[in-house]
């Protein structure tokens, strides 16, 4: 198969789809590389190292797409991508699809392969492929709130674990899964004191044995969270649906509850935000304050370290990648279940449940279409 690796062109997004050392995997399985041109240069992956191992460079988007039978993103086609995705061509990246109707109906009319790596699941629920950019954007949520606390970032000038005779920050959490277990862990680790929500018993016994002293673990309720929220220098959002669009957790009344100079982290921005105030912001302009409230709300929290995230995210995707290059979307998709519930958007029929119900589109099961 041909597969093109494209340079990321969303704002401050210097990650790629693909290390040097995933291409040339692809290239001993007999497929054929092409690469954009400057692609894996934020990640510190030279053009010389991809022809190394095995690929083709080249120049411009538009002949990967012309050429390549599958291409490889690591964000969502952009609007200016729309008109280059032939029928059957492959797209296999993050799409969250459910917050972007636009992205959405273009795709349904380029009536291509859309396998989003944010929807491919294991029999145990787990998503694979989200599983490393949500190990990253966790422990960088709080990186992030610990900065923006900051008096000069218009926070409460709150250092996030106190000193000795000082208390630390109060830290909320809502969301138990991988997000918010790496979250809780880089918080706890400066000494915050942090509250993490999940509403899984389950998952609230495997927490209550790995979480050290200062993690209090709360079953979400609406008034265990207005209580929380008042209390919280910090809330960071974690909560997940897969495939579908984030559910509001913070109304802009409860904002007004919180203490001025307080930091939302709304690491759910990709799936809409789970803050009713929430917008998508970039790596270059990060943050904006609402009721008195600094939001922080990157919409590509793991491009800011993207020699981390390149090669977690290579490690997860190229397996997936290979099954796909090597047997082609539809057998793929026949004998890999997990790889079936990645598909969204599959020539002109939206295949995933929740990007149709949050547009009021039509649902075709994948299985009809194979």
């Amino acid at each position: 198969m041909i597969v093109g690796l494209l340079k990321e062109i969303k704002t401050e997004e210097n990650r790629v789809g693909m290390t040097p050392a995933g291409v040339e995997v692809m290239c001993a399985s007999g497929h054929a590389l092409l690469v954009e041109t400057g692609a894996g240069m934020g990640s510190g992956f030279s053009d010389e190292a991809y022809r190394l191992a095995g690929a083709q460079t080249v120049d411009a988007a538009v002949d990967i797409y012309r050429r390549a039978e599958m291409v490889i993103h690591v964000k969502e086609p952009l609007p200016q991508e729309y008109a280059l995705i032939r029928p059957d061509q492959i797209v296999f990246t993050y799409l969250h699809l459910a917050a972007n109707e636009a992205l959405t109906r273009a795709l349904v009319k380029a009536r291509s392969i859309n396998i989003a790596y944010e929807t491919i699941q294991k029999a145990d629920g787990s998503l694979p492929l989200l599983t490393p950019m949500s190990e990253v954007a966790g422990r960088m949520s709080v990186q992030e709130a610990a900065k923006y606390l900051e008096m000069i970032h218009g926070g409460r000038g709150v250092l996030l674990g106190g000193v000795p005779g000082v208390e630390p920050a109060t830290v909320l959490i809502i969301g138990g899964g991988v997000v918010g277990t790496h979250a809780a862990k880089m918080a706890c680790g400066l000494g915050a004191k942090v509250y993490l929500l999940e509403k899984s018993l389950q998952r609230l016994r495997y927490l209550s044995d790995v979480m050290p002293a200062n993690c209090f673990l709360v079953a979400p309720s609406p008034a265990a969270i207005r209580k929380l929220v008042r209390e919280a220098d910090v809330v960071i959002g974690a909560v997940l649906i897969p495939g579908a669009r984030a559910p509001h957790l913070i109304t802009r009344d409860m904002l007004k509850t919180m203490k001025p100079g307080s930091v939302l982290v709304d690491v759910a921005i990709d799936q809409g935000g789970c803050f009713e105030t929430s917008r998508p912001t970039t790596h270059a302009d990060p943050i904006y304050i609402e009721e008195g409230v600094v939001h922080y709300t990157v919409a590509n929290m793991p491009g800011a370290v993207p020699k981390t995230s390149t090669l977690a995210l290579t490690n997860a995707t190229l397996p997936y990648a290979l099954q796909i290059a090597d047997k082609g979307w539809r057998r793929a998709l026949l004998e890999s279940s997990e790889i079936r519930q990645g598909a969204n958007v599959i020539q002109g029929q939206v295949t995933c449940l929740g990007v149709a119900e949050a547009f009021g589109l039509p649902y075709t099961p994948v299985e009809k279409l194979l």
